[in-house]
């Protein structure tokens, strides 16, 4: 069986700023089954909480920063409140700038991770392109493969995978079960430029999903910019990937 398909509400975050609930009732029209979560403009986390719950929206994972330091008791509280036990969260293009910048970053993503596992949560490393850089003869993103501990779970953005000059079906082979969750995307494949419906751009989306050997969770929409009005990319999005049989939705 199909995933199912969420979306990212970073996508929609200028309109959700506007009228969060008529938005997301939106979302829920269209058919997606669930919901990725980077932020509340208006609105309190219970009453983010209660709208999902009367929509019939499942929260399928949290973007926030890590749980450490003077952060790490709210983003524990939030997804608690949520009844999400994913949190993701990217990492400073900076770290990929010397070996030692990015040994810290796993230092730090490692500590985390087991402050996430104390509390019932699981950590998981959202990517873009720069992770893709080489750092002393290596791809940075392989270097994280090795030295993250395997409790972290990687939401691979299919869409920066290849824009950074890496293979996202082959990354997603490779990280198999360790990769839950996918974020499809498609536009040019150029960091610069606004990106488009799934379906529209340069991306190929079925052998990235056939790659996860069914051991994806979710495949989520988003889509960071784009030129067209957003929430028509969004159901085209959604008509593209539930009516060609990749991704499952309620409707």
């Amino acid at each position: 069986m199909a995933a199912p398909i969420a979306i990212q509400l970073y996508t929609v975050r200028e309109a959700l700023a506007k009228n969060f609930k008529s938005v997301v009732t939106r979302i829920s029209e269209i058919g997606y089954v669930g919901v990725e979560t980077a932020g509340f403009p208006g609105v309190t986390v219970e009453e983010v909480g209660d709208l999902f719950a009367d929509l019939g929206l499942e929260v399928c994972s949290m973007h926030s920063q890590l749980p450490l330091g003077k952060q790490k008791n709210q983003i524990i509280e939030m997804a608690h409140q949520l009844e999400v036990n994913r949190v993701v969260t990217s990492t400073p293009r900076q770290a990929f700038e010397s070996m030692d910048a990015l040994k810290e970053l796993c230092d730090r993503w490692n500590q985390a991770s087991q402050i996430a596992e104390e509390n019932g949560l699981e950590l998981g490393l959202h990517n873009h392109w720069w992770e893709f850089t080489e750092v002393e003869g290596r791809p940075g993103f392989e270097i994280l493969v090795e030295k993250l501990d395997e409790k972290i779970f990687f939401q691979v953005d299919t869409y920066w995978v290849n824009t950074g000059g890496g293979d996202s079906v082959a990354v997603v082979e490779e990280l198999g079960e360790r990769a839950p969750l996918l974020h499809i995307k498609d536009g040019p494949l150029d960091s610069e430029k606004d990106m488009q419906a799934v379906g529209e751009g340069a991306m190929d989306i079925p052998p990235i999903i056939e790659a996860s050997h069914g051991t994806c969770d979710w495949l989520i929409v988003e889509i960071d910019r784009c030129g067209a009005d957003m929430m028509e990319a969004v159901e085209n999005s959604y008509d593209y990937l539930v009516g060609n049989e990749l991704a499952r939705g309620a409707r």
